[in-house]
């Protein structure tokens, strides 16, 4: 390669670069968030449960000890959203 295509190609990364880098939207702030526990749907919890030790691995729809990030104010106004992990039931014994 010609030293006058090296510089010319190091031009053009150099400007790519700069045009990349200023794409990124300044002072970005992450939202505030918090736990939700028993509205994960089956398999999509962000962590471990008392009864698993791995994201994704909730057993059932709603589980009581499973929960997921969700924005600050927002679990209370979900369907079964709590902000504390509570027991499950007792399960029915069958006669």
């Amino acid at each position: 390669m010609k030293k006058t295509e090296m510089l010319i190609v190091g031009a053009v990364a150099g400007v790519l670069n700069l045009a990349t880098a200023n794409a990124a939207p300044q002072n970005v702030q992450c939202a505030e968030v918090e736990r939700c526990y028993g509205v994960s749907k089956a398999g999509k919890n962000d962590c471990a449960t008392a009864t698993s030790a791995c994201a994704g691995t909730s057993e059932k729809d709603n589980q009581r000890d499973a929960w997921v990030y969700t924005p600050k104010g927002t679990c209370a106004k979900l369907s079964g959203g709590t902000l504390t992990a509570t027991a499950a039931p007792a399960p029915v014994k069958k006669k």
